[in-house]
């Protein structure tokens, strides 16, 4: 059995977008995270150094996010699993990127991909 772990919502902006217009100022994104992995030994010892650090995770996603200027959201995406994958506990990661002003009348447009550990 595969534990999960999420990152919910994690709202940021970045430059994003093949138009001019959307090369000049920063949207917003939406990022979640879902990490499967082993959370047994973290759950019998209650110690941090046993399951993965979310908050590291996140911040490192944060300062890539913030830097970037990717044309499309599927590029984001692998860059953002790449980030998590890092950390060889996480078995795999699913991400996906919304990006609330792509399309006028939805919600959002978004992308969502998988990627596993080596």
């Amino acid at each position: 059995m595969t534990d999960k772990m999420y990152i919910r919502d994690l709202e940021l902006s970045c430059i994003i977008g093949t138009k001019p217009e959307e090369r000049k100022a920063r949207q917003n994104v939406i990022i979640n995270l879902t990490f499967e992995c082993d959370l047994a030994l973290a759950g019998s010892s209650d110690d941090l150094n046993d399951t993965i650090n979310y908050k590291t995770i996140s911040d490192n996603v944060v300062a890539m996010v913030n830097g970037s200027s990717f044309f499309l959201l599927e590029k984001l995406a692998c860059g953002i699993a790449d980030i998590c994958l890092r950390d060889k506990r996480v078995r795999a990661v699913t991400v996906t990127v919304d990006k609330p002003a792509a399309l006028i009348s939805a919600k959002s447009a978004a992308v969502e991909i998988r990627k596993e550990n080596d």
